[in-house]
């Protein structure tokens, strides 16, 4: 059954696409008022970052991630999100900012970026230890570069309805399973339109360089560099990358649920022998949680997962295997320093739209060949994306990016009706940047950068303090509010719960959790 054909079907059954839900995890640095990373640490007022549901720490204490719940609509989530980042500037220390982009503010070397402290349990000890780890691995700088993870899942009574329209014979669970794994194959095959559309990190300040001895990047200015035609630096190669796991034998596969599994599996059991120089400890203290190629599958970056819920007493990919995929992680997206929160009801929209066509388009396996076109198209696209006439590889075939975009906007448009008739409308507005480059944030980034005689650091400074500003004038949801401080103070109460309860050193914690199958879960 071809799409076409899928998507009349599906018509009479599209009520069933309401009850999806989504979410979003949005990252972003504090900042001094001398524009570098903040030093402090986390602030209180923001409950431990340990058990916190909803305010966070990633890599460093001076990286702020806020987590809305799962919802159904895209317009709750964004005001949830909305109101969590108006608390944030409110309970923010007065000399510090919020930084509105992927790609971070001023940085004064390794030494500068506090990694992230949470607490004295053997829980908060191992994500400090494996965040250690990665400082060891690939240096802190690149770290600090945030962005937005989509969270995105499709109701159970979809997939049984679809199930029935397919008439596979498969289990409605493995037939679930294997629905999310195509969709994450089509995101991985077609992601390259993601930067090319929302990419809104051309440029980067000088200091987040230093110390890289090979780039492509030219000076913008005497505290800039950029790349003219650039969509995403911070999905090309001096931002997240695999290259050293790669290089080392370890690519996720997409294949199926158990493929996937298996292939980070290797990586986490593969002892690398640059890791071992590092060395897992330095008399007593931790330098990583081991000397294998992953630490933990999170260390390997990829622009999309398939999750399962979440299990208090389960790792990750025991988790997957046992229970199947929940939802799906899309991590692509770039802060649009332009908007107030990063992003926007229409790329919601689309992005809803976009994960639909995954689902429901054809999604064959990716042989070798293919991945090494998806690679080179992925990096074109984040460093050339805009360049007039660019040429990427579809099936081996060069194709120009516009002629395939295009093609590819008029086939997620038609899902985009299954969910509502605005989706098609926004879908066909956001592809129009096809056609016209200069639509794109990233072209308009450097647009702005231009007129205004600005860096990078100045032009995005302008707009952390617009935004500090707007959201601190704002009327505030006084329920919202409440409802923070009241997790802030249980997150306390519960990391103070689970230091009170380690009745294990540190070492023994440490190698159950690598022996045993079921144990606590780490992020």
């Amino acid at each position: 059954m071809n799409l076409a054909d899928k998507i009349h079907r599906l018509a009479q059954y599209k009520g069933l696409l309401k009850d999806n839900l989504m979410g979003i995890e949005k990252e972003g640095l504090r900042v001094s008022r001398k524009g570098g990373l903040s030093q402090a640490p986390h602030p209180r007022a923001f409950g431990c970052a340990l058990t916190h549901e909803n305010i966070t720490t990633d890599f460093s204490e001076s990286l702020i991630e806020m987590v809305t719940p799962p919802m159904h609509s895209a317009d709750e989530m964004l005001l949830f999100l909305s109101n969590t980042q108006q608390y944030l500037y409110h309970h923010l220390p007065k000399d510090q900012n919020f930084w509105p982009a992927s790609m971070p503010c001023v940085i004064r070397g390794e030494t500068y970026i506090p990694i992230a402290q949470y607490g004295s349990s053997n829980l908060g000890m191992m994500k400090t230890v494996y965040r250690r780890g990665l400082a060891y691995r690939y240096g802190s700088v690149m770290q600090t570069i945030a962005g937005i993870h989509f969270n995105y899942s499709f109701s159970q009574n979809f997939f049984g309805q679809y199930h029935l329209l397919m008439a596979s014979n498969k289990t409605l669970v493995n037939f679930t399973n294997s629905c999310y794994m195509g969709l994450t194959r089509n995101v991985v095959r077609y992601g390259w339109m993601i930067p090319y559309l929302f990419g809104a990190s051309p440029a980067v300040c000088k200091s987040f360089l230093k110390g890289y001895h090979q780039h492509s990047l030219i000076a913008f200015n005497d505290s800039t560099l950029y790349e003219p035609y650039a969509t995403s630096l911070r999905m090309g190669d001096i931002g997240y990358q695999n290259l050293r796991e790669d290089e080392a034998g370890v690519k996720a596969n997409y294949n199926s649920l158990s493929h996937y599994i298996h292939s980070l599996k290797a990586g986490m059991s593969t002892p690398c022998a640059e890791y071992e120089k590092i060395g897992v400890k330095k008399g007593d203290k931790y330098q990583q949680l081991n000397a294998n190629i992953l630490q933990i599958e999170n260390e390997y970056y990829a622009t999309v997962r398939p999750k399962p819920l979440f299990l208090p007493n389960k790792k990750p990919l025991d988790n997957l295997d046992d229970n199947g995929i929940s939802y799906i992680e899309l991590r692509s997206l770039d802060i649009n320093s332009l908007l107030p929160l990063g992003i926007d009801i229409a790329q919601v929209h689309f992005l809803e739209a976009f994960l639909l066509f995954c689902l429901l388009k054809d999604s064959p396996a990716i042989a070798t060949r293919e991945q090494f076109d998806i690679d080179n198209n992925d990096q074109l696209v984040a460093h050339e994306g805009r360049q007039p006439n660019l040429m990427l590889k579809n099936l081996s075939k060069p194709t120009p990016l516009k002629n395939w975009g295009n093609a590819l906007i008029t086939e997620i448009a038609q899902c985009g009706q299954l969910l509502g008739a605005d989706y098609q409308t926004q879908v066909l507005e956001i592809g129009k940047r096809f056609d016209n480059p200069s639509r794109t944030p990233s072209a308009q980034v450097l647009e702005m950068m231009r007129a205004k005689n600005q860096g990078f650091f100045d032009y995005t400074n302008t707009f952390a303090s617009l935004y500090q500003k707007a959201f601190l004038n704002r009327k505030i949801d006084k329920s919202h509010f409440d409802y923070l401080d009241r997790q802030a103070q249980l997150s306390c109460q519960k990391q103070q719960q689970i230091e009170i309860d380690d009745k294990l050193d540190f070492d023994e914690f440490l190698g159950r959790y690598f022996l045993n199958k079921n144990t606590y879960n780490h992020e």
